[in-house]
């Protein structure tokens, strides 16, 4: 597997994750019956949120991830970036559904690190000599 493949991996599991959070917003508007905004409804916004929380890290993170790839990251790398991202998207995902704290705050953590990691890696394989 080349570090792209794997990159492509982890950028398909993560539009998946926004498919599937988007489809929880469409189940909720559909039963709460509201076409725009939350209406008031605190299960719609909460789905809301969840949804446009994944959408604000995961494209960034994802264009970075594929980037490193392409400048040549190693395989182990792009895995480690791809995988701790990505399961910070899963566990923030269902701590903020569930409202339950521990995987909510554990999936930003794992976010913000492959976040960080993605940022990082993009800048030093971009000035390292090679």
């Amino acid at each position: 597997m080349t570090p792209i493949a794997a990159a492509a991996i982890y950028v398909g599991a993560n539009i998946l994750i926004l498919f599937f959070l988007s489809l929880r917003v469409v189940g909720r508007r559909r039963a709460a019956q509201v076409s725009l905004g939350t209406g008031g409804d605190v299960e719609l916004e909460t789905r809301v949120r969840a949804h446009g929380n994944a959408a604000e890290y995961i494209p960034a993170t994802m264009l970075g991830l594929f980037i490193a790839a392409s400048l040549g990251a190693p395989l182990w790398a792009v895995h480690a970036i791809g995988g701790v991202f990505t399961l910070g998207r899963v566990l923030h995902g269902i701590g903020l559904s569930g409202n339950i704290m521990a995987p909510r705050a554990f999936g930003m953590m794992f976010t913000w690190l492959g976040m960080l990691a993605a940022g990082v890696a993009v800048i030093w394989l971009a000035v390292a000599p090679v």
